[in-house]
């Protein structure tokens, strides 16, 4: 009692010391905490039922669900929390079985538990979870033959037959608790995930199906920031990828940060047609400014009306921060400096010039304040960028990572984020190599001289002849 008293205070203390992250939050806590019981509790009644002759004692571990806890919490919590309660389960489960097979036992729990929070990093698809579950069975019989709890070599003495069945029905019963164990966590994750606020990579791929109803809502009525929006998608998860973060979860978030964009689609640029009136053109700065900014606004109200994941509404509000609309803000100041003109001229009192504001320009939303919404915030940032450039070449989109990365450094925005200086390099490298990829130059077709060899190079690029040239004049325009 006294040593499982101690072990109890030595892991909460780990746990304080090790992840003060997730110690802020109560239902976390409980999450680590009851598992670690409700795992101790299964031990505890495995060898009750072993101690009572229900299960046969050669068997006994192979019943214990050793990758319970550690699976568990690697999966919702990271595997670093995994690991933790692998080292526990097994330390302070070995206070609750037989004493002279305490080792054997804490080996067999200790393996199989770190196998099972590393066979599911980063897992996406529910299948590996199985595959995790026999990794694990594998392990336990590997450990049951070199325990001496399974003898191989014992298969060719004189009772040979009912050693091969003790071997296969260990065996059989290792696989079966590893496996269940995979198949009640892969059931019950949408239940942890809910209760406890949290979601899994499994849950950010089934939510990244783009047949959701503001998507296809966005699709049709602002086609524009829906390109936008999956180019902004490609940038993040790349670049995510790069730095160790969540990048399914940058992937999601992407999809969605523009969605208030949908309240007045017409007033941003990327829905704009060439042959159509710009509506900013008989609004006043100011009116225009404030029309930009309500789409982080109108945003996370449509979030919320249509049940959107947390960690989405949160990129929602941040992915601007509380950064300066600066096209308006010049806009506005220009034509203050032509007001200021007309009063010098008398034909204006500069009682009646409306004051132009810096605040009133900008944003907001709150600074970003995880790794994932700093990646969007600089990803939307540098796509909308890149459409300005001509001719992109690798030199110039570096510079234009660069330069509007370091911008935005210098206006505070990534203050409040956990980026780190080295994590700004690859996540700059990222952005560069992906937008390269992007905005490949293409080779421009000749015009044709008549009829006969627009006919010869329609046929000679796509397999299709074009006798009027179409196809030639298609491809100039695109370029």
């Amino acid at each position: 009692m006294l040593y499982g008293f101690a072990l109890a205070l030595t892991a909460l203390a780990m746990f304080h010391v090790g992840h003060q992250g997730i110690c802020r939050r109560n239902t976390r806590v409980t999450l680590v905490l009851g598992g670690l019981i409700g795992h101790l509790l299964i031990v505890r009644l495995v060898m009750t039922l072993a101690d009572a002759g229900t299960i046969q004692e050669i068997y006994r571990y192979l019943f214990v669900p050793c990758a319970l806890a550690p699976m568990l919490h690697g999966i919702l919590l990271g595997r670093t929390v995994g690991g933790f309660s692998a080292v526990y389960v097994s330390l302070i489960g070995a206070l609750l079985v037989p004493t002279n097979d305490v080792m054997n036992y804490l080996i067999v729990s200790l393996v199989a538990g770190m196998t099972a929070v590393i066979s599911t990093d980063r897992v996406r698809r529910r299948v590996q979870l199985l595959r995790a579950g026999i990794c694990v069975g594998f392990v336990m019989v590997g450990l049951a033959l070199v325990l001496g709890k399974l003898d191989a070599m014992s298969v060719f003495g004189d009772e040979s037959m009912n050693r091969i069945q003790i071997l296969a029905t260990g065996s059989g019963i290792a696989f079966a608790t590893a496996l269940a164990t995979a198949m009640i966590i892969s059931g019950l994750l949408p239940m942890f995930e809910g209760v406890f606020n949290l979601t899994t990579d499994i849950s950010w791929l089934e939510l990244s199906d783009l047949n959701h109803k503001l998507l296809k809502q966005m699709q049709l009525e602002a086609p524009g920031t829906f390109h936008h929006s999956l180019v902004v998608a490609a940038l993040s998860e790349a670049a995510a990828e790069s730095i160790g973060a969540n990048a399914p979860m940058c992937r999601v978030c992407s999809y969605f940060h523009d969605v208030g964009k949908l309240k007045k689609p017409g007033y941003f640029i990327e829905n704009q047609h060439d042959d159509r009136e710009n509506p900013h053109d008989t609004l006043t700065p100011t009116m225009s400014a404030l029309i930009i900014i309500a789409h982080v606004k109108d945003g996370v109200d449509l979030a919320v009306k249509h049940k959107l994941n947390p960690r989405i509404i949160q990129v929602i509000q941040e992915h601007h921060g509380d950064s300066l609309v600066y096209f308006f803000y010049r806009k506005a100041q220009e034509r203050k400096k032509e007001d200021m003109e007309k009063v010098e001229r008398r034909l204006e009192n500069v009682e009646d010039l409306p004051k132009v504001e810096e605040k009133n320009f900008r944003y907001q939303g709150s600074r970003p304040s995880t790794r994932e919404s700093g990646i969007i915030c600089l990803a939307d940032t540098i796509e909308s960028a890149s459409r300005t450039l001509r001719k992109p070449t690798p030199a110039k989109i570096r510079a234009l990572v660069e330069e509007l990365i370091r911008a935005k450094i210098n206006d505070g925005q990534l203050d409040g984020c956990p980026l780190t200086l080295g994590e700004l390099a690859l996540i700059k490298e990222s952005f560069s190599k992906t937008l390269h990829s992007m905005m490949h130059s293409r080779i421009d077709f000749p015009k044709p001289e008549d009829k006969g060899n627009a006919t010869r190079r329609g046929s000679s690029v796509d397999g299709d002849p074009q006798p009027d040239g179409r196809f030639s004049s298609f491809v100039d325009r695109s370029n």
